[in-house]
């Protein structure tokens, strides 16, 4: 179960996704008669959804069997049929949403013909307030609806946005930008009518930092915390505080701050992860915690647990130990799990983690357990490129994409083969989505490094996902790269796993979804045709989905195929 959202004006109204059916569906929930409805009942499930400040509506998003491109629906609260959100409006990429009181909806759409944020008020056709070729996307709307946050990248960079403040009929009321490198993203205005405060995530200190802008006032408020790692932050219901979530080594803690005062106040939760934290209106904060042992739940700092899925728990895995291992960009923060009651050295998975921009954390990963629970020691690194370590390990990735990131994977793998921890002969590389496409790229650039790989929806030819992929991962691509596959081919050249596929020789296992428009099947069908041409062994297994399976027997299939694999190839079957 996710943490459950709930309406401004109706706190007692929320949402909240489960997989409780054994698909992840939207699900409704009233607190005051503890009534929970499901809402959305879809063959391969439904992710994006939330509640509309009033608590009258449930909306979420179709697409088609997970492709991502599709439109906003909305069901009553209460029960009833779903209907179109927005009659009108042609699918597309989503691209943000925000939902006023009066009906108003801010709805954020990335197609072929551009980027759009569309304006869309009760009884009214829609109307486009904002358009650009470049990555734009809704950020917030006010409490008093007279004030739109529009993140944009008309400079060029996607992964260093800028805002602008807009009024409903289009005027521009302020533009925030920290220059080239440097983005800035809104996170919400105050929550009280009239207050024209909003809430920014900065890095003018080569960290996520918050500050408060006033875009009417033309004032700023710099959040300085002492505190290290990075922060982000959310408004406390009345405005008079904020929710700082505070990361630092892989690890999560909250705390209440107060800008008036410039007071912080830790907020008391166990050690490990916060995958979310909203504060209530009676002042207690919500959040999801994990670790890397124990599974997720959702506490009150009342002492109380929200929600607990139906059903017997997950069972416990084991702790995690942290490892800093000096690589050549800087020390390399890893986090380690044995299986117990065996020595090593043992058969040792490194479990690459996508994004890029992500980190691995303290927290519970059922992939990570099932390994460990056959008998794995698996390794995470978080590898330059990974979030969580300031904003110059972000971007030491850019213009040398995959080989800088599997610079610090061979450091890491290096460690842990001469620390006794991982056996030479049994190593397995694996990940998913930009780790997929770092295990393509590690068996080609040091095949003889690894014994097992296995990528799931993986970036396999680069020249042709560029092609292929939705618009808005065309604008990150430029960004990341310092132009298109046109204009700096030698780098995505550089960066392709098709490229080495002649020097790969360690067997390796390629899921696919059919549907998926962030890593498009055409061109993981290019890197299997080359493979088949080579003789190379591999085997691949396609689904019916997109960037991944919201069901969970699939997820269970494809976990079962991936052990499997990684076992008969080590002669562990």
């Amino acid at each position: 179960m996710s943490l459950p959202g709930w309406a401004h004006a109706a706190p007692h109204r929320c949402f909240y996704r489960s997989n409780v059916t054994g698909t992840w569906e939207i699900y409704a929930w009233d607190r005051t008669t503890g009534d929970k409805r499901q809402v959305t009942e879809r063959p391969n499930g439904t992710w994006l959804g939330g509640v509309d400040p009033t608590g009258e509506w449930i909306w979420w998003f179709a697409d088609t069997d997970g492709d991502e491109f599709g439109v906003w629906m909305r069901a009553p609260f209460e029960g009833g049929d779903s209907v179109p959100a927005v009659p009108g409006l042609e699918p597309s990429y989503p691209a943000g949403l925000a939902l006023g009181g009066s009906g108003l909806a801010l709805v954020g759409r990335t197609t072929e013909a551009g980027n759009f944020v569309h304006l869309c008020a009760p009884g009214a056709e829609p109307r486009v307030l904002y358009e650009h070729a470049e990555d734009a996307h809704v950020a917030a709307l006010s409490r008093d609806e007279t004030l739109i946050a529009i993140g944009h990248s008309e400079h060029g960079d996607s992964r260093h946005m800028a805002l602008r403040v807009v009024r409903p009929d289009g005027t521009t009321v302020a533009d925030l930008w920290d220059g080239p490198g440097k983005g800035v993203y809104g996170a919400g205005f105050a929550p009280a009518p009239g207050d024209s405060r909003l809430l920014v995530h900065h890095e003018r200190r080569g960290r996520d930092e918050m500050l408060i802008w006033d875009p009417v006032a033309g004032t700023e408020q710099e959040i300085v915390l002492d505190l290290p790692g990075e922060i982000v932050a959310d408004w406390y219901p009345d405005g008079a505080a904020l929710l700082i979530s505070h990361s630092h080594q892989a690890r999560v803690e909250l705390y209440r701050y107060d800008p008036a005062a410039d007071e912080l106040e830790r907020i008391d939760t166990p050690r490990g992860v916060i995958g979310g934290a909203t504060a209530r209106p009676d002042g207690t904060v919500e959040f999801s915690w994990s670790s890397a042992a124990e599974p997720p739940v959702i506490r009150s700092t009342s002492g109380t647990v929200v929600l607990t899925p139906p059903g017997p728990p997950a069972p416990p895995s084991v702790p995690v130990e942290d490892v800093w291992v000096d690589g050549p960009g800087g020390r390399i923060h890893a986090l380690v799990r044995k299986p117990q009651g065996v020595a090593g050295p043992y058969p040792t998975v490194f479990e690459v983690h996508g994004g890029p921009t992500a980190q691995d954390v303290d927290s519970f990963v059922p992939s990570t357990a099932a390994w460990v629970d056959h008998g794995f020691a698996v390794v995470h690194v978080n590898y330059r490129g990974s979030i969580g370590y300031g904003s110059q390990w972000r971007d030491a990735i850019e213009g040398r994409v995959g080989l800088t990131e599997l610079e610090d994977i061979t450091a890491v793998r290096d460690w842990a083969v001469e620390s006794g921890l991982a056996d030479p002969a049994r190593l397995v590389l694996t990940g998913g989505s930009w780790g997929g496409f770092l295990t393509l790229l590690g068996i080609g650039t040091r095949p003889d490094d690894w014994s097992v790989a296995v990528a799931a929806v993986p970036v396999a030819d680069y020249v042709a996902a560029y092609e292929d992929e939705m618009e808005g991962l065309q604008a990150f691509d430029r960004s990341l790269f310092g132009g298109s596959p046109e204009e700096v081919p030698e780098r995505y050249h550089a960066s392709s796993p098709i490229t080495y596929v002649e020097q790969v020789k360690t067997p390796v296992l390629i899921l696919a979804g059919e549907n998926d428009p962030r890593c498009p099947i055409r061109q993981i069908d290019n890197y299997l045709a080359r493979l088949a041409e080579l003789g190379r062994p591999h085997e691949v297994y396609r689904y019916d989905a997109g960037h991944g399976s919201l069901v969970v027997e699939e997820r269970i299939k494809q976990m079962a195929t991936e052990i499997a694999f990684a076992r008969k190839h080590l002669g562990m079957a």
